[in-house]
């Protein structure tokens, strides 16, 4: 995701030129030359598929090993390669639904397909995904900054009044307050622009660092040896759901196909299988060489495996929480602005409510990092439910309700969506039933960190 994926407003209005897709027989173009015209230039090749690359390559990488100890090694790694496919086809299967229904945006195109309950559908998990990613960025912010500050100044924590600068709770309540809350003020949110490249760059701090020092972690930090080649782990469905989440970025994918200079169909397809290639590269890199250092104490934020004095990690935890501070306003973006879309896509700019919405949200996400420092259920809880349903469930079925009543359910055209959807729909109930079953459990007590 990812963070910079919600960059974009859900209702980001993008160009179509493609002539239409011939595979349903029904066909809707979109001509908007002139408002491309006036709103984009245009973005080569290269352009585009680093916007795309760096939208995959969001904060969910950092839970990738986590999701292989879940799944298994041999599992994790599958997964890994299988779910970055459906991500690119159903990328391209978002486009697609845009062009055979005539509108320009995600929300447009469930209001077409389903009518009030998909606008409403689509909505709630677009909210629930920035605000799962909200939260997942102030327990990030909470990992490591505090572990930086102990770094610089090892005594820090002896001395009265200042050692409150290496506690948890107080650097995430301070990060929020006093740099993402007024970031999270902007109505323009081209005036954080500038993250994206922060984000691409922290990432790959992030896998070399992890590359690099895993193998030189002491004995005690490493996992058990024996356990580097399991088939399949305890967890399956809650790796899909951190793996679903890092993977997401299809509110991006309308914006990345109108920035073409020549959007076609073809020119999208190369531009998505090149990214996802890259993304699963990293990906990989990183899932693989942190699982084989630390198997079974594989925690949701890899970074926490290592030492607290580790100086290459420490780079990539500075690094990591400094992109939190922006890429936290940016989803909280994406809440306010699905709230407003909704409920008050009628009515004018409102100051009262622009702050109420940008500071209750804020403040919900900041209690949240609060109670709790397992970033891994936060991204499994987040990737099963909302990450599923935005990549798999609504693109699958928009696709099958757009497409022509008199193909046959099993024909190559609709086997696959109804093969996505049905994986979808499988995963996001598996993990709603263990959410709930972990709430009503023990196990689902919050991990309060200091």
């Amino acid at each position: 995701m990812d963070a910079s994926a919600a960059r974009r407003t859900p209702e980001t209005t993008i160009p179509m030129y493609e002539e239409g897709y011939q595979a349903s027989g029904r066909i809707e173009n979109v001509d908007l030359h002139e408002l491309a015209a006036k709103q984009w230039a245009g973005g080569g090749m290269l352009d585009s598929v680093a916007n795309m690359a760096n939208s995959i390559l969001g904060a969910g990488i950092i839970g990738l090993p986590y999701a292989v100890s879940q799944a298994g090694f041999v599992l994790g790694v599958f997964l890994l390669v299988a779910l970055c496919g459906v991500t690119d086809w159903t990328i391209r299967l978002v486009v697609i639904n845009a062009k055979l229904s005539g509108r320009n945006s995600y929300i447009e195109i469930m209001n077409s397909c389903f009518g009030s309950s998909g606008r409403a559908a689509v909505s709630f998990f677009q909210f629930a995904f920035a605000f799962g990613g909200m939260c997942a960025f102030g327990i990030i912010i909470g990992d490591t900054i505090p572990h930086v500050v102990r770094s610089l100044f090892p005594t820090l924590h002896t001395i009265p009044v200042l050692s409150i600068f290496t506690n948890r709770k107080f650097i995430i309540i301070l990060c929020t307050l006093c740099v993402s809350y007024p970031l999270s003020l902007y109505r323009d949110i081209h005036k954080l622009s500038r993250a994206s490249g922060l984000a691409l760059l922290g990432m790959l701090i992030i896998v070399a660092s992890v590359l690099v020092e895993g193998p030189q972690v002491t004995p005690s930090l490493k996992g058990d040896p024996s356990k580097r080649l399991t088939v399949v782990g305890p967890g399956v469905f809650q790796a899909i759901g951190v793996i679903s989440f890092a993977f997401v970025c299809h509110h991006n994918s309308l914006l990345i196909y109108g920035s073409l200079r020549t959007p076609t169909l073809d020119r999208f397809a190369r531009v998505t299988h090149i990214s996802t290639a890259i993304s699963l590269v990293a990906c990989c890199t990183l899932g693989i060489s942190a699982f084989w250092v630390f198997t079974d104490k594989t925690q949701g934020n890899i970074l926490n495996n290592f030492s607290p004095d580790d100086t290459l990690i420490n780079v990539a935890r500075f690094c990591f929480g400094l992109n939190m501070f922006t890429t936290l306003p940016l989803e909280l973006f994406v809440c306010r602005e699905v709230i407003e879309q909704y409920f008050f896509s009628h009515e004018g700019y409102n100051p009262q409510r622009h702050v109420f919405f940008t500071t209750s949200i804020l403040f919900a996400s900041m209690l949240l990092a609060l109670i709790t420092c397992d970033l891994g259920v936060t991204l499994e809880i987040t990737g099963g439910v909302s990450a599923t349903a935005l990549a798999f469930i609504f693109p699958a079925a928009c696709f099958l309700k757009l497409t022509d009543a008199r193909i046959p359910w099993h024909s190559r055209t609709k086997l696959p969506a109804w093969a996505c959807l049905i994986f979808g729909v499988a995963v996001m109930s598996v993990s709603l039933f263990l959410a709930l079953g972990k709430a009503w459990t023990p196990e689902g007590g919050a991990r309060i960190c200091i």
